[in-house]
C-alpha cells in the first residue's frame, strides 16, 4: 500500500497536486479505456462504451460512496449501450446469490472504513468481476469501479493514474488473480490485493500527466 501511495504521490508532486493540462487528463482517460477494454479480449466491441464510462469516471466517483448502485448502474448502461436492449441497461442478472452479494457489496461501500483505499477498491473490482452482475459488461464495470474509489478516496483526484493498464500490464496475474480470489480463501484475498497495489503503482508510472504538466 505504502508503495502505490508513494507512486501515486510522484505523479501529483507529494499531493502538491501540480497542475494537469486538459490534454494530459483527456489522454489519461483514454488509455484508462483502452486498456480496460484489451482485458475483455475483444477490444473493439467495448472500447466506444469503455470510452463513454472513462469521460464519466470523476462524476460517477462523487455517487460510489453514497449510492453505489446507481453509479454501477449507470456505468454499466454507458458501457453496454448498443450491446443490449434498452431496458437491459443498468439491471443486474436475476438471483438471490447475486442480488445478496451486490446487497453486501453496497453496505460495504456506503459504510465508513478507515481501510486503505486501495484495499477497498481491489475488493470492490473482485467483487463485481467474479459475482458478474451485469454479464459481459461486468469486468469492465469492476475495473472502473476500483478507480472510482480511488478518485472518491482523494487517492486519484485528478483521474490521471492509469490502474487499469497497470492490470493490463500484468494480464495473466490480473485474470488469475481473480480465480484464486474466488476459491483460494485468505491467501487468495491477500494475493489480489497485492496484484491491484501493483497496478496502481504501474498506473502512476504510466501516467500521461508524468510528461503532460504545466510547466514540468
Amino acid at each position: 500500500m505504502a508503495a502505490a501511495t508513494a507512486a501515486v504521490d510522484v505523479v501529483l508532486r507529494d499531493r502538491g497536486l501540480r497542475a494537469v493540462d486538459e490534454d494530459a487528463r483527456a489522454r489519461s482517460l483514454a488509455a484508462c479505456a483502452e486498456a480496460s477494454a484489451a482485458l475483455t479480449g475483444d477490444h473493439d466491441r467495448w472500447i466506444l462504451g469503455a470510452l463513454r464510462l472513462s469521460a464519466e469516471l470523476t462524476a460517477l466517483a462523487s455517487l460510489i460512496r453514497v449510492a453505489p448502485a446507481q453509479a454501477l448502474a449507470r456505468a454499466h448502461a454507458l458501457l453496454a449501450r448498443g450491446q443490449l436492449a434498452d431496458d437491459q441497461l443498468g439491471r443486474i442478472r436475476e438471483g438471490a446469490a447475486v442480488n445478496a452479494r451486490m446487497h453486501g457489496l453496497s453496505e460495504l461501500l456506503i459504510q465508513p472504513s478507515t481501510a486503505p483505499a486501495v484495499v477497498l477498491g481491489a475488493v470492490v473490482h473482485a467483487e463485481l468481476a467474479t459475482v458478474a452482475p451485469f454479464g459481459e459488461a461486468s469486468g469492465l464495470v469492476a475495473r472502473a469501479a476500483e478507480h472510482l474509489v480511488l478518485i472518491s478516496a482523494g487517492l486519484d483526484p485528478l483521474c490521471v493514474i492509469v490502474v487499469e493498464a497497470g492490470h493490463l500490464a500484468a494480464a495473466q496475474a490480473y485474470h488469475a488473480g481473480l480465480a484464486r480470489y474466488s476459491d483460494g480463501g485468505a491467501t487468495g484475498v491477500a494475493g489480489w490485493i497485492i496484484h491491484c497495489a501493483a497496478a496502481v503503482s504501474r498506473g502512476a508510472e504510466v501516467s500521461p500527466a508524468v510528461r503532460g504538466v504545466a510547466g514540468g
